[in-house]
C-alpha cells in the first residue's frame, strides 16, 4: 500500500513556474508507475504526465509538452512535476497517483494523493 502526499501548489502569475512534489510512503514506490493528473472546476480529471518506476520512460499530455517535466527520486520516494510557462488554463487541483501500468487511464491508478491547488492568474 502507498500513501501519497502532494505539496508545492499555490498562486502564480501567467508565465511563472511551480514545482510540485509527491512524497510516497510504502515499499512499492520504486516499482510503481507514477502519474500526475489535474482536475479543473467543472471538468473531468485528466492525465498530465507519467513516469515509469525506473524513471527512464515518461509521457506527457499534449497540452503540457515542452512546458512540464516529470521526474522521480527513488531514494527519496518522491516524484516531481516541474511546471514552466504556466497559463490560466493550467489552473486545477493537481494530484499524484501510483499504479502498476504505464498508462494515461485514471482507472489504472490504484493510489491517489489528496491533491494540491495550482492557480495561475492572468
Amino acid at each position: 500500500q502507498l500513501q501519497l502526499i502532494e505539496s508545492g501548489g499555490g498562486l502564480v502569475q501567467a508565465g511563472g513556474s511551480l514545482r510540485l512534489s509527491c512524497a510516497a510512503s510504502g515499499r512499492t514506490f520504486r516499482s510503481s508507475v507514477m502519474g500526475w493528473f489535474r482536475q479543473a472546476p467543472g471538468k473531468e480529471r485528466e492525465f498530465v504526465a507519467g513516469i515509469s518506476g525506473s524513471g527512464y520512460s515518461t509521457s506527457y499530455a499534449d497540452s503540457v509538452k515542452g512546458r512540464f517535466t516529470i521526474s522521480r527520486d527513488n531514494a527519496k520516494n518522491t516524484v516531481y512535476l516541474q511546471m514552466n510557462s504556466l497559463n490560466p488554463e493550467d489552473t486545477a487541483i493537481y494530484s499524484c497517483a501510483a499504479g502498476a501500468r504505464f498508462t494515461t487511464d485514471t482507472k489504472e491508478y490504484k493510489y491517489w494523493g489528496q491533491g494540491t491547488q495550482v492557480t495561475v492568474s492572468s
